[in-house]
């Protein structure tokens, strides 16, 4: 029973790591300095790939993928810093580049749409509701009034 925990145990480690290893980077790819390394895997992470549109570069197998990933290990080796390097991506390819962009006159538009969207949706349910109106019960008949007293003078249960 506890050897069936340990497995069940590693499984669910193993598992929840999986997704992190799952890196499309190559290894032809990876810098022979493992802090450059570390400051590309950095900003890759922090760059969308135009091809998928919802990963990032680090992740995605698509070949501009790689090339965008190469162009910031070059970059980085010719000595420049990290804001640089991202700074001449933006340049090169806009705010979309970027997973996170910067909130400005330009991204103000997409960072407020959820916003709108929820303000809107609320204001289309006042709306809807308030046409609802409860429909008024219709009146009784005098039938259906003298069955009902008899119902309820009777004694017995219905």
């Amino acid at each position: 029973m506890t050897s069936l925990r340990r497995i069940l145990l590693l499984s669910i480690i193993f598992a929840g790591l999986a997704p992190g290893l799952a890196r499309a980077v190559q290894p032809d790819e990876v810098l022979p300095n493992p802090k450059v390394e570390a400051r590309a895997r950095d900003i890759s992470a922090g760059l969308r790939c135009l091809v998928c549109q919802n990963q990032s570069i680090d992740d995605s197998k698509a070949e501009f993928a790689r090339d965008l990933r190469l162009l910031v290990r070059e970059r980085l080796n010719l000595g420049e810093s990290d804001e640089q390097v991202r700074d001449f991506l933006v340049k090169r390819y806009g705010n979309f580049i970027l997973l996170k962009p910067p909130l400005d006159l330009e991204t103000a538009f997409l960072w407020g749409m959820p916003a709108l969207v929820l303000a809107a949706g609320g204001i289309a349910l006042l709306f809807g509701l308030r046409r609802v109106q409860p429909t008024p019960a219709a009146p009784l008949s005098q039938a259906e009034r003298d069955r009902l007293a008899a119902l309820l003078d009777a004694d017995t249960p219905l």
